[in-house]
Order: C-alpha cells, then structure tokens, then sequence
C-alpha cells in the first residue's frame, strides 16, 4: 500500500511502500550468484584452460600448415596429462598424437609442458 505524504509537510511529494501486515522481514540486497561452473571452478583456472586451448589450436594450426577445421582430428587432453607422473612420459604422449606431423614438433611439446606446469585438474562435475 502507498502512502503520499501531503505538501504542507514536504516540499515534493514522496510515495512510501509499506509492508503488509505481520511481514517483518527486511528487504533482501540482489546477490550476483556465480554459474554452476565457476561454482565449481575458479574462474582464473577457467580462463587459463581457455587461453592454453586457444593457444594450442593455433599451434596445431601452424603444425599441420593448415586452418583449424582441417587441422587432423586429435584431442590433446591436458587433464591426462596433468595426471602423469613426469615430464618425460607427458612429452611422449604429446608426440605419440602428433605422429602424423612433418613439421618438427619438439618446440610446440616444450612450451606445451611448461604452460600446464601448475595447473589444475579440471574434474568432471558431479551431478546431486
């Protein structure tokens, strides 16, 4: 319910909202609620992984000597290897799935493992 107040007491009037009767509660500030993802991620990891994804397509692009859709079809998975134990057996991996490239590789392996030196492993969500 609105109430004005009259001009004798205020030079402009002024609308009030009142609560209804027997509401005490105050009212509540609007609160930025993240997304589910960065809920469950932070939000710096996040974009680190975006940039190191970016980063290794346009790699690969220059690798293959080709554009992005025509680049061969393989997944280069960082949390995989960020699960390996060492370096060596990560640079291995990273050459076994670029056996098709004619290009030298040793470059694009190296800079590879010391941007995903430090990072996190992004775990799959779990549903509740």
């Amino acid at each position: 319910m609105a109430a004005v107040t009259s001009p004798e007491t205020s030079p402009q009037p002024r609308v009030y909202f009142q609560t209804p009767a027997g509401t005490t509660e105050e009212p509540e500030m609007p609160v930025r609620k993240q997304g589910r993802v960065t809920v469950k991620y932070d939000r710096k990891e996040l974009r680190k992984r975006l940039n190191l994804e970016e980063w290794i397509i346009d790699q690969l692009t220059d690798l293959y000597d080709c554009e992005e859709e025509a680049i061969p079809e393989l997944e280069i998975d960082v949390d995989e290897l960020l699960d390996m134990p060492s370096d060596v057996e990560r640079a291995a991996r990273v050459k076994d799935l670029l056996v098709d490239c004619f290009k030298p590789t040793e470059d694009f392996v190296s800079e590879l493992l010391d941007k995903i030196r430090g990072m996190q492993k992004l775990s799959t969500p779990q549903k509740k």
